[in-house]
């Protein structure tokens, strides 16, 4: 095949990212956010997590840059960096997080569905795990049909869904009332700025925004198929522009629609009910059809992230060699499956948890930041070998912001997020050894077995604290 032909382009690249990112999370952001912050403390979130996902884009886009020969994805940086196990680690943390991520869209996409089919109820009954197992087999078997006509329509579906929402921005923009977005704008007891208060606030919006950005590196990820590898960088820079100023619009200005305490109290898809609350019931419509587009493209672009890095781990010899079988469109057959066999699974949770989205979302988050912060460090292990690199670059105070807002963003997610993560690990060092085994390779450098004791010494933690967690 030849890759000039047949590889990805930049808008397709641009469209992958943009399908990753704003899915289902966009019309539940100013819900989820009003959960944690007031709307003073919700552009702080925004700011923090514009400049430091922002440096992680410039980070990838330097890696992309300076180290062609890693386009395996993310991991191959942390693998290049710091080892196979930890390279491992972070392949499995990402391949997870992505899966439970199209678990949560799910749940959201039935919620969305109810308004216009009641027996879906809350998206989250026996009704909805149908559905959504229907909804995932049918973007398997037509994404096996091969890459091409997969992101033809995911681009599709990327300039379809953006409608509802530019339609949601003006409507708001006009109903818009200063009162309403003043009123207990630090969300204190004393309305004014707090610094306990806020700072409390702010660590819980840490999660959600982290959430909705996952899908920035999805050119990363897809580079080794990219028609131009110039082409990677520039798509990850305008993809994450362009979602991070859609982002902050939307839930800043829901607060001048409805006060903290009303966008609290909305069903899910929480978009659909600010707009229904602005033009009636249209906007509910409007915005629930666009949920249900959203997802579906979302759906498509993280499965095909999902089958990629599993496929890529395969032939970096960190997942069993089936992970690499292709079919005749060439695309990852075995790898495409085993990720909706878990994906079909974890669907069972809708039963489980009355807050599965939310949930779930939290936990997706929680999983990627090992493989986000993998980024951010090889970044600054690369900058430190350079003897050439002048004191305080571009890159490396690029490589410092990431780095230092990746540390920040596993303090604030609590001790709760950070050992599940570290309960999605426990089984994967299982994997791991019977793959180095297989290859006839040493299971552990030491200081690989330090970290491996470390792991699974928090792993039996997190077993045991497992019960109070679910409580």
């Amino acid at each position: 095949m030849n890759k000039s032909d047949n590889g990805i382009g930049l808008f397709s690249l641009v469209g992958i990212i943009i399908s990753a990112i704003i899915g289902a999370g966009i019309f539940n952001l100013m819900k989820e956010m009003a959960n944690t912050a007031s709307v003073g403390v919700t552009m702080i979130g925004w700011l923090i997590a514009g400049i430091g996902m922002g440096a992680l884009a410039m980070c990838m886009e330097n890696l992309n840059n300076k180290r062609p020969d890693l386009d395996a994805g993310i991991f191959s940086y942390a693998q290049a960096g710091f080892g196979d196990y930890m390279g491992f680690n972070s392949v499995w943390g990402y391949w997870i997080s992505v899966i439970i991520g199209n678990v949560a869209f799910g749940t959201l996409m039935f919620s969305a569905l109810s308004y216009f089919f009641p027996i879906f109820g809350n998206g989250q009954n026996v009704a909805s795990i149908i559905g959504a197992s229907i909804m995932l087999w049918l973007i398997h078997f037509m994404i096996l049909r091969g890459l091409n006509s997969a992101t033809l329509l995911n681009t599709v579906v990327m300039v379809a869904k953006l409608v509802p929402i530019v339609i949601f921005l003006i409507c708001i923009v006009i109903a818009f009332n200063k009162d309403i977005f003043l009123h207990d704008f630090w969300g204190t007891v004393s309305q004014n700025f707090e610094f306990g208060e806020v700072f409390s606030q702010l660590k819980g919006t840490m999660l959600v925004t982290v959430w909705v950005f996952i899908g920035i590196e999805g050119a990363v990820i897809f580079s080794g198929r990219a028609k131009k590898r110039s082409d990677v960088g520039k798509a990850t820079i305008l993809g994450f522009v362009a979602v991070t100023a859609i982002y902050t619009f939307v839930t800043v200005l829901s607060y001048g629609v409805l006060s903290q305490q009303e966008l609290q109290r909305l069903p899910n898809p929480a978009m659909a009910y600010v707009l229904e609350h602005v033009i009636g019931k249209p906007g509910a419509i409007i915005v629930n059809l666009g949920v249900i587009i959203s997802i579906f493209g979302a759906w498509i672009a993280n499965t095909l992230l999902a089958e990629e890095i599993a496929f890529q781990a395969g032939k970096r010899e960190l997942f069993p060699k089936v992970f690499i079988k292709e079919n005749s469109a060439g695309m990852p057959v075995t790898s495409t499956v085993i990720t909706n066999v878990i994906i079909q699974i974890l669907l069972l949770s809708f039963l489980v948890t009355s807050e599965a989205y939310s949930l779930l979302s939290q936990l997706s988050s929680a999983t990627i930041l090992l493989p986000y912060t993998c980024v951010a460090l090889f970044q600054m292990k690369l900058i430190f070998q350079d003897k050439s690199t002048k004191f305080l670059s571009k890159n490396m105070i690029v490589g410092l912001i990431a780095t230092i807002y990746m540390l920040w963003l596993v303090y604030a997610s609590g001790i709760m997020y950070v050992v599940l993560t570290i309960l999605t690990l426990g089984p994967g060092a299982i994997l791991y050894v019977y793959v180095q085994r297989k290859g006839g390779k040493k299971v552990f450098k030491s200081y690989e077995a330090g970290i491996f004791i470390l792991i699974m010494g928090l792993f039996c933690y997190g077993l045991y604290m497992l019960p109070t967690f679910i409580q």
